[in-house]
């Protein structure tokens, strides 16, 4: 399996370009801070590669901006190209599934600051649950367990 969820701040304003097919394609890289401090006491943060598709990449474009709070869903994904210069360049980044704006409203018009958020980067974003996608919804009835039915 292969899923990851982030939650931190744009670190500069996303790129947006159109494939030859006329596919969107966002790019931005996300600070996520860690959860414990350096021996200076001091956290320290990871700087994060995000690629997000289509209608999705229209819209972070569109509404964010450096220093964005986001929430994101996705998967990491490893890729390789040779570059100019025909060195093999290899890139780990998260593919996004979905893209929480979790900054105040209007945030893009006010450039509100990533210290302006008192600590959100600390929550887990909500998930929305589609019935559609719930593999159990038809299931049935709840099914009651004893201790003894289990094997551990």
């Amino acid at each position: 399996m292969n899923k990851t969820f982030l939650v931190g701040h744009l670190t500069k304003d996303p790129e947006l370009k159109y494939l030859s097919n006329n596919t969107a394609v966002a790019t931005f890289t996300v600070a996520v801070n860690r959860t414990f401090t350096n021996q200076s006491g001091e956290r320290e943060a990871d700087f994060i590669p995000v690629v997000v598709w289509r209608k999705q990449a229209e819209n972070v474009k569109k509404y964010l901006n450096k220093g964005s709070l986001v929430g994101i869903d996705g998967r990491i994904q490893t890729r390789n190209y040779e570059n100019q210069e025909g060195k093999r360049v290899y890139v780990t980044e998260v593919v996004a599934d979905n893209v929480q704006f979790l900054g105040p409203k209007g945030q893009r018009e006010n450039n509100v600051s990533p210290d302006d958020f008192g600590g959100f980067e600390d929550q887990i974003p909500p998930v929305s649950t589609n019935i559609s996608d719930e593999p159990f919804a038809d299931f049935g009835e709840t099914v009651e367990l004893s201790e003894d039915d289990i094997a551990f």
